[in-house]
């Protein structure tokens, strides 16, 4: 069983997501964007260690408490697709585009491939490389019984409720994005339970019939 809460942090009100396995506690944050503080809190209620900080992509919202997660747990693994490195180093450059400051983050500990296969505790979930919001952009899919009945994936900003993920900021490729939704997340079971980026919950299904972006 994992157990899953969503925190909505910061002025661009990222959803960041934490896995705790139940039965070793053992968690993983995705898209550790903003707010620590109210991350660190969730984690240490449940008495829990956290083995990777999982970024579906490198943009400031996703990342940006990602540097003071690694000084609370030191062994935590960082992990991104190697794609987006260039955007993760220049946070700092991001952050300035919006007034926003931050320090350099620390260095990556693990590059993440596509149909790479994650552990965590007694669970595991799978990469799916969705370029075009970013170069490395990816997914995350749990299969069906992981962390709900049916299957699930945190999308990132590649597909939300109703929309998709913009396509005007560093690196951003619209014929990328919608190659990599049409061929690598619709293409996944129907009944697949969606968690964006930004925004509420949907499902494969949903979005293959009524995105009007598709």
């Amino acid at each position: 069983m994992i157990q899953k809460h969503t925190l909505v942090v910061g002025p661009f009100q990222c959803n960041c997501s934490v896995l705790v396995c139940a039965k070793t506690k053992e968690a993983i944050v995705i898209d550790a964007g903003d707010e620590f503080d109210r991350i660190k809190a969730w984690v240490e209620s449940q008495g829990a260690s956290v083995k990777y900080s999982v970024h579906t992509h490198a943009h400031l919202d996703h990342i940006g408490a990602v540097e003071a997660l690694k000084k609370w747990r030191p062994q935590t693994k960082i992990c991104l697709h190697k794609a987006d490195e260039g955007l993760y180093k220049n946070l700092a450059m991001q952050g300035q585009l919006f007034g926003i400051k931050y320090d350099s983050p620390p260095p990556i500990d693990q590059f993440i491939e596509h149909e790479e296969v994650l552990k965590f505790g007694d669970h595991k979930f799978s990469v799916i490389h969705t370029p075009g919001h970013s170069p490395g952009g990816v997914c995350l899919r749990f299969e069906g019984g992981e962390l709900a009945p049916e299957p699930v994936v945190f999308s990132g900003d590649t597909l939300f409720q109703q929309s998709i993920g913009r396509t005007d900021l560093w690196g951003a490729d619209h014929g990328a994005l919608i190659r990599s939704i049409k061929d690598r997340l619709l293409t996944l079971d129907e009944q697949t339970r969606v968690y964006p980026g930004h925004g509420p919950a949907t499902t494969i299904a949903v979005e293959a019939r009524e995105n009007p972006f598709l």
